[in-house]
């Protein structure tokens, strides 16, 4: 009798679509779980940091920005390093799943010291701000990106693959609401508070992301993987320059997730200094956002099965941008008033109306860039999902550290002084609702420009689904 023939059926290509439903089962839990942790880590920062570095750690607000844009010039070389060595990686449990194992401790750890505030004075202090800053993206490139590409490599299955991107999302929102719950019960308590925010977050980025690697290492020995025969970086490079496909989505994802990081960070100095609202209401009004945007992300995957994903954009984007409009024009409460009132309930009520309307709607920035994003990485031969990919983490980077430049700028242009709370200049109001409103939606007007002619690229590569 001959021997059973084990590495050629590890090593046989695998198409999760066809695979038996209990590994079906498997790969979706798992990739729910693996953006868990890096979802509550991106919330966090998005909601957070900006106000840690200017109310706890006393950065002035433009310094504070500078902090992420400095740190892009170091993620500009890892993010693009770490996919094109993903793609060559050799090993029998495939490409990305060693990438995912090695990087989820010093993620954590790197986690948790962003919400340290060190013993020493400045410039010293914002160089530790600068160093474990980049010292978390790279971490998180090493998780995040190998993670991200196997969405494409799983299967090719258009339905399929926007599934699994909608497991992913429903676990990142889960978990940034988890995230925005300890922000609520812990961030008044100062820089203790802070730490304690960090640690927590970072043992969830450790636990989750390993969780992720071993569940789905079983299909990722087995997928689809780049090809065996690779050209040097720069010629790919050269090649995605005159992918439609790629140049389309990466704008769109840089758009829409400018937007959303936009109104993130400005979102509890909206409700508490613009709108009066006491910080415990500005913090715990984020967490219907985040319910609804789970909502929305399950919402507009049935919107892009049943017709198209342009479609799904095309609907949720206009919504975004009219509430992001009727959200600017909110009326503040009468200060020292309780926000339960019997004259402030009406406004309380549109309030919260728009909030989750704004969560639905908002959840297109999560998911449909990703559903776009196979596309592109079918239009090469190589099939390099990990170089691609790693440009969609690096612009998820780009739009969180521009938007968080640019809000330090606008703010300390506009006389905005954390120490006033909600007795800000009137210049310093305006800019804070634009920053909410008009500036988000005229990034989504742009984002829905650049797919207007996705259908037209769509006729010329029949194999491409909508």
């Amino acid at each position: 009798m001959s021997p059973i023939p084990t590495l050629p059926l590890l090593t046989a290509p695998l198409d999760v679509a066809a695979a038996p439903a209990p590994l079906r089962r498997r790969v979706l839990l798992a990739y729910g779980i693996g953006d868990a942790g890096t979802g509550m880590a991106a919330a966090l920062v998005g909601f957070y940091l900006f106000v840690f570095y200017t109310a706890v750690a006393g950065l002035p607000p433009w310094l504070a920005g500078t902090v992420l844009m400095v740190v892009r010039l170091w993620d500009v070389f890892s993010d693009q390093l770490i996919g094109w060595l993903g793609d060559r990686t050799r090993s029998r449990m495939g490409p990305r799943i060693p990438w995912m194992l090695a990087s989820a401790l010093p993620l954590g750890i790197s986690m948790a010291l962003m919400w340290w505030v060190p013993p020493f004075p400045d410039p010293w202090r914002f160089l530790w701000f600068v160093l474990i800053a980049s010292l978390f993206q790279a971490s998180y490139s090493g998780v995040n990106l190998p993670y991200s590409a196997l969405a494409t490599e799983l299967s090719t299955d258009v339905n399929l693959r926007t599934r699994l991107n909608s497991a992913r999302f429903t676990g990142s929102v889960l978990a940034s609401l988890v995230g925005l719950l300890l922000g609520a019960a812990l961030s008044h308590k100062g820089a203790a508070g802070y730490w304690s925010i960090g640690l927590a977050a970072g043992a969830i980025l450790i636990v989750g992301s390993l969780l992720s690697a071993f569940g789905l290492a079983p299909a990722a020995a087995r997928c689809q993987r780049p090809s065996q025969e690779h050209r040097p970086l720069l010629p790919q490079l050269r090649s995605l320059s005159h992918n439609g496909f790629f140049l389309r989505v990466v704008s769109l994802y840089l758009l829409v997730w400018g937007a959303l990081q936009l109104m993130q960070p400005v979102a509890i100095i909206f409700l508490s200094d613009g709108l009066h609202l006491p910080h415990s209401w500005s913090t715990s009004l984020l967490i219907p956002f985040q319910i609804s945007a789970m909502v929305g992300i399950w919402i507009w995957n049935q919107v892009a099965a049943q017709r198209s994903r342009l479609l799904a954009l095309q609907i949720g984007g206009s919504a975004w941008v009219i509430l992001c409009l009727i959200t600017m024009l909110l009326p503040a409460l009468p200060q020292g008033q309780t926000p339960l009132a019997p004259a402030n309930r009406t406004d309380l009520a549109l309030l919260l109306v728009s909030l989750v309307g704004l969560g639905i709607s908002a959840a297109t920035a999560y998911l449909l860039p990703w559903a776009f994003l196979p596309d592109a990485v079918d239009a090469e031969t190589e099939h390099p999902a990990g170089l691609i990919t790693a440009f969609m983490v690096q612009i998820q980077k780009l739009g969180s550290a521009l938007s968080v430049f640019a809000l330090g700028l606008l703010l300390s242009w506009s006389g905005y002084n954390p120490a006033l709370n909600d007795n800000q200049p009137a210049s310093a109001l305006v800019m804070i609702r634009l920053c909410m409103g008009l500036i988000p939606a005229l990034l989504v007007v742009a984002s829905l420009w650049v797919m207007r002619d996705w259908n037209r690229l769509l006729a010329t590569k029949p194999a491409a689904g909508r």
